[in-house]
């Protein structure tokens, strides 16, 4: 919890001695970047680096009307199951897929249409293994 700076303290030690107390039980051990080198350190700054960033971790789907992610999700759903290890593991991509998919359309998304239907779970499975029927 953060706690105020209190009165008759300079604001530089009370820093210095938040961060040590918190070293010495051990907050700063094990944090998941520790001994690596700060992401884009070095390179030139773009000033919309942020945005750019955004965009790539939301796979272009930032500001997408929530029916056309869905669309976008299910494309992606799709392909990881063609790709998965298992039958299993892609029946159980597609069934937590169509779980959405129906949910969408129980309670329409705002948006374009849908225009969106659950997936064959058999079918794609038929697919993954490259028997699939025309």
């Amino acid at each position: 919890m953060t706690q105020r700076k209190p009165p008759g303290v300079g604001f530089e030690s009370w820093i210095d001695r938040q961060i040590r107390e918190a070293q010495e039980r051990g907050e700063f051990d094990n944090l998941p970047s520790a001994g690596k080198p700060l992401p884009g350190a070095g390179e030139r700054l773009d000033e919309d680096w942020w945005i750019k960033r955004k965009v790539r971790e939301e796979e272009g789907t930032a500001g997408l009307p929530p029916s056309l992610a869905l669309r976008k999700e299910a494309e992606t759903a799709r392909a990881r199951a063609l790709a998965a290890r298992t039958d299993d593991e892609a029946r159980a991509i597609i069934e937590q897929m169509n779980a959405k998919i129906l949910d969408a359309l129980r309670k329409p998304l705002s948006g374009p249409p849908l225009n969106l239907m659950p997936f064959d779970v058999d079918e794609l499975v038929r697919e993954r293994k490259g028997t699939s029927r025309a």
